[in-house]
């Protein structure tokens, strides 16, 4: 078997109509292969990078806002063990270390003694590492937009605060149960005594599953299916864990490191082990992407780059969508039902939209649930020729615009002939007529969203 036969074998069919046992291996070859691109040119790498510099400035005002929620509530002495047993726990004895630097530097961090302008400071540099992180994960699934501001400080301080109050929270009732008189005597009898063996073993592995899997739903601005953050987790945490077995034994095997650069090692080793730990989650996000996407994976890198042709049909079925349930007092299109029903990524759906709200045809309006868009003015006075009109129009400025060209007369005149001809074919047609129309024609398809029926 060749490479042409094997790339054919992987890429030639359609992902949809496969099954059974060929279609897995098809999918999971497709996703080594897109992973293996992206590791090599892509901007996992970078953001990775990128990521371990914010974290080593973020990482003491991280954990002082934790530590003084974690105080309240009594957990704030298991902190050190988490950050080494579980983060730091591949560096080894350095690990320990580093895990009590860090700590040492939390508790010399007085709230109470920042005064207003140091708490905002505090809290500004906590977000800003979260917002980073938000737009890693926006880049892995072709989003090009952050949350809002008050969306941001809610949602992060949220994750911050109450995130590891629910870690410790669940460590702890999982370890009461397994101590209960109730569970030492069902461990008494076998099998249940080696199966609950195994269990508590296994139960770190889980949890830090479960927190990948709830990050990648959790963090990127779009909606993401529990079954595809799954996957991405659990591949991501094993990953981790094997990569930190690894990192351990290649520590404990580098004692040469250590009479090279001194007091610096354990520096370099740290730096090293974040930035692993930064791509393991990054790659598990790419992987959540790919299940939830699987359409998207080719064998060359494609750009969602919109043409003339469809960046017109797509704001007029905006348009369409937006204005039939307005009209019959549905419930507005959220975001995430516009990018299901009209099969296109997220990316040039939302720059549509943009468009669109930026034209004064569409309105935003971004709630807990979801951004969704209403009209901005009455269907009956939106023309159809300025909504493509202002389409068109997109993306010039004073810096790039038609105005910038050096004139010729014919083709002038023909672009104005050409102008002239869709105000005579669309006269004052608008948004109502074209949803009435559609009503109008036989066989037509109620394309509203499920939740609004």
């Amino acid at each position: 078997m060749n490479f042409a036969s094997i790339t054919a074998f992987v890429w030639d069919d359609d992902l949809r109509r496969l099954t059974g046992v060929r279609r897995v291996v098809v999918f999971v070859l497709r996703v080594a292969h897109m992973l293996f691109k992206e590791l090599l040119g892509g901007e996992l790498n970078l953001r990775a990078m990128s990521l371990v510099y914010t974290t080593l400035l973020s990482i003491v005002p991280l954990l002082a806002v934790s530590f003084s929620v974690l105080k309240g509530f009594g957990f704030h002495a298991r902190l050190e063990s988490y950050l080494f047993g579980i983060m730091l726990e591949p560096l080894g004895a350095s690990g320990a270390e580093v895990a009590a630097t860090i700590m040492g530097f939390v508790d010399n961090v007085k709230v109470g003694m920042l005064g207003s302008l140091g708490f905002a400071l505090l809290i500004y540099t906590v977000v800003a590492l979260v917002q980073k992180i938000e737009a890693a994960f926006n880049f892995v699934w072709q989003i090009d937009r952050l949350r809002s501001m008050s969306q941001r400080f809610s949602n992060y301080l949220s994750v911050i605060t109450i995130g590891p109050v629910l870690v410790f929270s669940a460590v702890g009732i999982t370890a009461t149960m397994l101590n209960t008189g109730i569970a030492q005597q069902i461990a008494a009898v076998e099998p249940f005594g080696t199966l609950m063996l195994y269990a508590g073993k296994l139960l770190p592995y889980l949890l830090i599953c479960l927190a990948f899997t709830f990050i990648y739903i959790l963090i990127p601005n779009t909606r993401v299916e529990f079954r595809a953050a799954l996957v991405g987790g659990v591949i991501a945490g094993v990953l981790w864990k094997v990569t930190g077995w690894g990192f351990a034994a290649f520590i404990a095997s580098s004692a040469k490191y250590a009479a090279i650069y001194s007091s610096f090692a354990i520096l370099i080793l740290l730096l090293i082990w974040m930035y692993l730990s930064w791509l393991i989650l990054l790659v598990g996000s790419q992987i959540a992407y790919f299940v939830q996407n699987p359409k998207f994976m080719t064998l060359h890198r494609i750009e969602f780059v919109l043409s003339n042709r469809l960046r017109e049909q797509l704001s007029l079925q905006i348009m369409y969508l937006v204005g039939y349930n307005h009209m019959h007092n549905r419930d507005p299109w959220r975001l995430d039902q516009l990018i299901e029903q009209l099969d296109l990524p997220d990316e040039p759906v939302s720059r549509m939209l943009n468009v669109l709200v930026n034209g004064k045809f569409l309105v935003e309006n971004i709630e807990d649930s979801g951004t969704s868009y209403l009209p901005m003015h009455d269907v009956d006075s939106i023309r159809l020729a300025d909504i493509l009109t202002a389409v068109r129009n997109a993306g010039e400025s004073r810096f790039l615009s038609i105005d910038q060209l050096t004139p010729v007369t014919a083709v002038d005149r023909l672009m104005a002939e050409i102008h002239a001809s869709n105000e005579t074919l669309l006269g004052a047609r608008t948004l109502k007529d074209l949803v009435l129309s559609a009503e109008h024609e036989d066989g037509s398809v109620d394309l509203l969203p499920a939740a609004s029926r």
